[in-house]
């Protein structure tokens, strides 16, 4: 059941990208706004939908946080996108906001929903991975990442909007918001993640490829903050210092699936 409900807040997501798109090229407000409402909507069935993942786990006998496999990490990393675009831009949101933001949240969820080589089913958890800090290690990662892929669009944006100063004020305010949380967030998960390691195996850091590239994705972002601290001002070099961390964490997420370690969901 659950995964008829995540299914259909991926069309949801694809309706108020529309909307948010027809809302910047009309300049309409009324379509923005509806926009808004519906995304709030489908972030609401969003959440319920990953609850009752959550019930369903335990009625199987399993019980474990809906956090564990690949299909779950598409799920809730879409869920962490939209719940920080809630939060960042919900007061300042204008439709090129939203038309850059929500494709990301419904490609995420369509590639969960739709994918063939995507399994939703509820699986036992591995040993290893029955632990508290799971819940926490994965939690503050996907803010993170999700924290980071917004900075990145907002930094595109407010390239785009430099005949509008007041409009780009706004949006450089929601880039650096999203850029320190996903900093502050990104740092916790690393740091969760190798007291788990040193719990579970028994040493804190074993160079495993999705450690390594977490680790480069971490150096980019602590250079983007550097860059953004010196300049003053936002540049051209800040951006694309974002997009290079942009990069690096859909590789971190993605790409390393295809690399043997204890961190692909293949």
């Amino acid at each position: 059941m659950n995964t008829v409900i995540l299914s259909a807040v991926t069309f949801v997501y694809l309706g108020c990208f529309v909307m948010f798109l027809v809302s910047e090229t009309t300049r309409k407000g009324g379509v923005e706004k509806a926009g808004r409402f519906i995304l709030l909507g489908g972030f609401v069935v969003h959440t319920a939908g990953i609850a009752l993942r959550w019930v369903e786990s335990h009625h199987a006998g399993m019980g474990h946080a809906p956090l564990s496999n690949f299909y779950e990490s598409l799920v809730f990393f879409s869920w962490s996108v939209v719940f920080l675009y809630l939060v960042f831009a919900w007061k300042h949101a204008k439709g090129s906001i939203g038309a850059f933001v929500m494709p990301v949240a419904f490609l995420l969820m369509a590639y969960a929903s739709f994918s063939p080589t995507v399994d939703s089913q509820i699986k036992p958890l591995i040993p290893a991975l029955k632990s508290n800090w799971l819940i926490v290690h994965v939690i503050t990662c996907f803010l993170g990442y999700a924290a980071f892929v917004l900075a990145s669009v907002f930094g595109i944006i407010s390239m785009r909007q430099t005949d509008n100063p007041g409009r780009s004020e706004v949006v450089v305010e929601m880039l650096d918001n999203s850029l320190r949380t996903g900093y502050i967030l990104f740092t916790l998960g690393i740091v969760t993640g190798s007291v788990w390691a040193h719990v579970a195996w028994g040493r804190y850091w074993g160079w495993d490829p999705k450690e390594t590239w977490a680790l480069i994705t971490w150096f980019i972002y602590t250079a983007a903050i550097h860059v953004r601290i010196k300049d003053g001002h936002l540049t051209r070099r800040f951006v694309v210092i974002l997009i290079v961390g942009l990069a690096a964490v859909l590789f971190t997420y993605f790409g390393v699936n295809y690399l043997p370690g204890l961190h692909s969901y293949q």
